[in-house]
């Protein structure tokens, strides 16, 4: 794998607001994963063009963090969710 992977979100696949639960979700084909802020905020920026550490980079300015604590952060997260089969990496 890519030391600085691309992450997209597979065909099939999109963040969607829940105005019953009035929070994101992430829709796959017959699931609905519920989505934290956190959560939220990473997949946003999700587009299929940015790299890993790009999106590490806009994650930690925007909440004033420590660049390698937030990219540790989001490979975790982005991690279980490619282990799912909910994002991939190019």
């Amino acid at each position: 794998m890519n030391a600085d992977p691309v992450p997209l979100l597979p065909r099939g696949t999109r963040l969607h607001h829940d105005r019953v639960r009035d929070t994101m979700v992430l829709l796959v084909p017959e699931r609905a994963l519920l989505l934290d802020e956190i959560g939220t905020a990473i997949l946003q920026e999700v587009d299929g063009k940015s790299t890993l550490a790009a999106i590490s980079a806009r994650l930690a300015e925007r909440y004033g963090a420590p660049e390698p604590d937030v990219a540790a952060d989001i490979r975790a997260f982005l991690d279980g969710l490619v282990a799912q089969r909910l994002v991939d990496y190019q």
